[in-house]
């Protein structure tokens, strides 16, 4: 059952769910599913997009805002927009989830799995992880990182996080409180594109996007760095719309951040599912992904408590 919605940002909204007192078996870093045929009042416009696009709505995946020490199991959802002329169809689940989604709702949820988590062995193989990201491509990462501040105190993180204003962060004040309360293990660096005042904010601010510079003065040794990469990315609909025009699709923040990685040597394993390309996604020296459960379990009851998520309305919403 929701127990609770926070407001991250003016898009951005986590969901926290209390599913009783067991303890649910699910690791940093995995998602869970929504179908959008669980939702009665999305029924019509679920239909009408099945009707035009000529096959079933997918069910939609969700990183897990919460780690596995935590008490209440959380998403963070970003709002997908309809931009005419841009966006192919108008998003079906991420509206209602972001701002009309009532605390005691029941919802029938399918999980756990996913290949953006921490391999069992990362110690013998590194001490510090990166994590490169942009908007909602913070959510598995912010799982990961505060598991591993709670139960992996070997491990060191440093945060390179891109967007565009001070307001379009996620999460932003919990990790300030993070990186105080572990000064010693975890670094957190913005970069703001379209924050005119950036550079006044401090050394952790950066002005502009993630590039092969800001990169090489962060990691240090590059041929031993594990990183985790994770931000919007060509769309299935960029490569439609580029490929009319006879056209290459324009670079996003995914393949600008493993075109920076990858000019400074660092080896690129990707191994998402491949319905997760849309909006997540890639993972560099990741571990494998693990099934997902035949069973599906539904958030129950109810609970007051910040658990803190990931984005991911596939498919156009």
């Amino acid at each position: 059952m929701v127990a609770e919605t926070i407001v991250e940002t003016h898009d951005t909204t986590t969901i926290m769910f209390f599913t009783g007192n067991d303890r649910l078996e699910y690791q940093a870093g995995h998602f869970l599913t929504l179908d959008p045929h669980d939702f009665p009042e999305l029924e019509r416009f679920t239909a009408f997009l099945e009707d035009v696009k000529g096959k079933k709505e997918p069910p939609r995946a969700y990183s897990l805002a919460s780690s596995p020490h935590e008490k209440y199991l959380a998403i963070t959802v970003k709002e997908e927009r309809y931009v005419s002329g841009q966006t192919k169809y108008p998003p079906l689940i991420s509206p209602l989830l972001v701002r009309r989604l009532q605390k005691g709702r029941r919802l029938p949820i399918t999980g756990f799995t996913g290949p953006y988590t921490l391999p069992a062995d990362i110690e013998t193989k590194t001490d510090t992880i990166f994590h490169v990201c942009a908007g909602s491509g913070i959510v598995p990462n912010y799982s990961i990182i505060k598991h591993c501040l709670a139960e992996r105190p070997k491990l060191k993180h440093v945060l390179i996080y891109c967007n565009k204003t001070w307001g379009d962060v996620i999460y932003g004040q919990h990790l300030n409180q993070l990186a105080a309360q572990y000064p010693d293990k975890l670094t957190v660096l913005h970069t703001l594109t379209r924050e005119p005042n950036a550079l006044t904010a401090g050394a952790a601010i950066r002005s502009g996007r993630i590039t092969e510079g800001l990169l090489k003065e962060l990691i240090p040794d590059p041929t031993a760095a594990h990183v985790y990469c994770c931000g919007p990315g060509i769309t299935k609909f960029d490569r439609e719309k580029a490929k009319a025009a006879n056209q290459a699709p324009s670079p996003r923040f995914l393949e600008s951040a493993l075109a920076a990685l990858a000019a400074l040597g660092i080896p690129q394993k990707t191994n998402p599912p491949r319905e997760l390309r849309l909006i997540y996604v890639t993972a560099v020296n990741v571990g494998q992904a693990s099934r997902l459960p035949k069973h599906r379990p539904e958030a129950s009851s109810e609970g007051n408590q910040r658990g803190l998520p990931w984005r991911g309305d596939l498919a156009g919403g």
